[in-house]
Parts: structure tokens; sequence; C-alpha cells
């Protein structure tokens, strides 16, 4: 029994421990929360996210895949849905003026998050609520009264208002009250941790700021690293050099084998539950040119794809897509679509087919060399193509591909 009883204690240490050191940037109140986190109180653990677009991508997962650590240990989980504060904008890292997003927009991007969320945490277990319910019930004197807990000179040390700022670009009153509304949030639930991206610092200590105004126990905090996207940059909706949990499997398969091969290990720390042992050899044997960054790379998208839509659909797309980009084979199934005319542009044609979003994007995708029709590349934006009853291959990047015909031959 003694054993039994240590052997759990050293689990839970174990855990906890990772839970406050992988891919984490910074912890507020260290040893007070590792301190929390080893005794039998059960902390309210709050996070944020304001529907900004209607996916949520590997980025944001990464700090949702730490608030199941906190849940596996029987912490509440506390989410908070910015129904709110996503209209005012969050310019955490942005260096311009985001846009205000209006109240369809916010709807339209909600409507999916529920399951997506339930991809990673246990939804049936979560404290759920939309910070409208508190935000639109603040008065002036209110706002007024915690506005004066910051100084101008505070929002301007903030580096992107600072660069804004000796740039004399516009910096909005509304974006300085961002970080109030957030951390009002906190006093609402009565957080006792709150966890987000490390471009969320300054959110959160607002929330301590905030919490102290109205007499309350000071959060502790977590943040996380931030991940970066397909291009380089961080990982952002406004970007869109995302990888969504939603993505088809050999898409999200196809992107993640299209990052940076210095990214390979911050994906698998942030993106998968593989061992920090394991990435470490992995990066060491990459790095002695004993492993392939490219076999490297498609053991993680297999992780990842496993993650969010099973190992079957995983294999099938690892394995789709070194038919087609290994052995050069086509893809096992490839869609087809029947057009009515006989004779397009090829931008006119990208754009019917629905492989390109718009004329603009169709002439850049031609330009740029991504466009093969019938194994051959199309440069001329005008280049004419006849269609006939029988199928002919349409390509587009690397991973996009289609079979077209007319109803009627030419």
């Amino acid at each position: 029994m003694v054993s039994s009883m240590k052997s759990s204690e050293k689990s839970k240490k174990a855990l906890v421990e990772d839970l406050l050191t992988r891919g984490v940037e910074d912890v507020i109140e260290l040893e007070e929360l590792r301190k929390l986190l080893l005794s039998d109180k059960k902390l309210r653990v709050k996070h944020g996210i304001d529907p900004t677009g209607p996916k949520i991508h590997l980025g944001r997962a990464a700090t949702l895949r730490k608030l199941k650590a906190f849940q596996d240990l029987g912490h509440k989980i506390v989410l908070i849905v910015g129904d709110f504060t996503a209209q005012v904008g969050d310019p955490s890292d942005k260096m311009e003026k985001r846009p205000m997003l209006m109240a369809d927009d916010i709807k339209r991007n909600l409507k999916d998050y529920r399951k997506q969320l339930g991809k990673i945490i246990d939804f049936s277990k979560v404290e759920l609520h939309f910070n409208s319910k508190w935000l639109k019930k603040l008065n002036f004197q209110e706002i007024t009264e915690l506005a004066e807990s910051f100084s101008v000179q505070q929002m301007l040390g903030r580096r992107n208002f600072k660069d804004r700022y000796t740039k004399r670009e516009e910096i909005s009153l509304r974006e300085f009250l961002y970080p109030l509304m957030q951390g009002y949030d906190s006093v609402a639930i009565k957080a006792d941790v709150e966890i987000g991206g490390s471009d969320q610092l300054f959110n959160l200590m607002a929330g301590r700021t905030i919490q102290k105004h109205y007499g309350l126990k000071e959060q502790n905090i977590l943040t996380t690293e931030m991940l970066d996207g397909t291009d380089g940059r961080k990982m952002s909706t406004s970007w869109g050099n995302v990888i969504t949990i939603m993505d088809e499997p050999a898409d999200m398969f196809g992107k993640v084998m299209s990052i940076n091969d210095g990214l390979i290990g911050k994906y698998a720390l942030l993106c998968t539950d593989m061992s920090e042992n394991d990435i470490r050899e992995i990066e060491r044997a990459m790095k002695a040119k004993e492993l392939n960054p490219r076999d490297a790379k498609s053991e993680l998208a297999y992780q990842i794809v496993s993650i969010y839509h099973g190992a079957r659909k995983a294999k099938k797309a690892q394995k789709e897509f070194t038919n087609v980009f290994t052995k050069k084979e086509l893809p096992e199934k490839i869609d087809i679509k029947i057009l009515d005319k006989k004779t397009y542009s090829i931008t006119e044609l990208l754009v019917a087919t629905g492989m390109a979003p718009s004329k603009s994007e169709a002439r850049r995708l031609i330009v740029q060399g991504g466009v093969h029709f019938d194994g051959k590349k199309i440069l001329d934006t005008e280049k004419k193509i006849k269609l006939s009853i029988k199928t002919i291959l349409l390509q587009v990047g690397k991973r996009r591909f289609l079979e077209v015909r007319s109803r009627k031959s030419v």
C-alpha cells in the first residue's frame, strides 16, 4: 500500500512538472502554483477564446492541450468565449489597428467551436461563459475606476504599441481598453489560474491588477510558447498561415510537411504527446544527418493527424502523401467536376471549379507556376482550355488535384 501511494505521488509530481515546463514560456508565481497543484485544492483555471475566425488552429490548440493537462489533474476548466471582447479586438502582437468584428461575424465563427474544443478537452466537465454577460453591464463609472489602475506609459510599453506610436500609426483608445475587459473576466469567474499564449502576458497580468482592485486574491499565470505558422511567422488566423484542427487529414498532413525543418522539434513539443526525450533524440539525429528531416516530418504529421482524425486516417494521409510526392503517383481518389461550358480561359476554369476563390487569386497561382492542366504547366493567364466528355487532370500547387470535363464534347 505504501509503495503504491509513493508511486501515485511520484506520478502526480511528474505530471505537475510536465504541466509547468513543457512548452511553457512564463509562470507567474511558479512556486505557489506548484504547491497548489501538488495539494488537494481544486483550482478554477480560466482560458478565454475570442472567436475571430471559424476554425481553431494548432497554435491555439497547443494552449488548449495545456488546459487539458489541468483538467486531467482534476481542476475545473472555466472557458470564456469572448463574444464581447472579440468585437473590441485584441491588440496583442498586432502591428496595425485591428478592425472591430460585427455580431454576425462572431455568431458565424462560433458555430462549430463546441465541436472543435471537444476534440481536445472534455467539454462535459467545462464551465462555459460568454463575457458579454457581465461586460455589457459595466457602466462608465466602473470602467473609469478600472482604467485608473493602468497608465498610458504602461500601455505604450507594449512592443506593438511602442512600434506603432514611434511610426505615428493609429492606436485606438478601444485597444487600450481590451486588457481591462479581459482582466475583468478574471474577477467575474473568480479565477485561480489563467493560461494563454505568451503574446497574452500583458492581458493576463491585467487580470491580477483588476482582481487586486476588487480585493481578490491575484491569479497565477501560465503562458505557452508561440507556434510559428506555415510561412515562418506566428500562426495567426489574420495572416492565413494556419493549420486548423478541422483541416481534412490529407490537407493537414501536407501542411505539416510544408513547415520549415527547424520547426519540427517545436511542433512535436507543442502539438503532440511525443516524449521530450524522443524529441531531443530526433533533433540530435537530424543534426548529425542520421535522420532525414523529411522522414521526421512525416512521423510528426502522422502524430498530429492521428490526434484529430485517428490513426487510420493518419496512416492513409501519410501513404497518399508518400505516393504523390515521393513516388510521384496520384492520390487514390480524385474528385470530378462536370462543367456546362466547353471552353474557358485557365483563370475562369480555376474559379469555376473552386480551385481558386477569385480571378485575382487564380492569376497569382498561374503566374507563380502552380497550375498544371493535363500534365502541362500553364503560365499564360488567358490560356484557352477546351474540355470534352473525357476527364482531364487539373492540378493546383503540390497537393490539390481535380478531374474536369464538360457535359458535352467539343
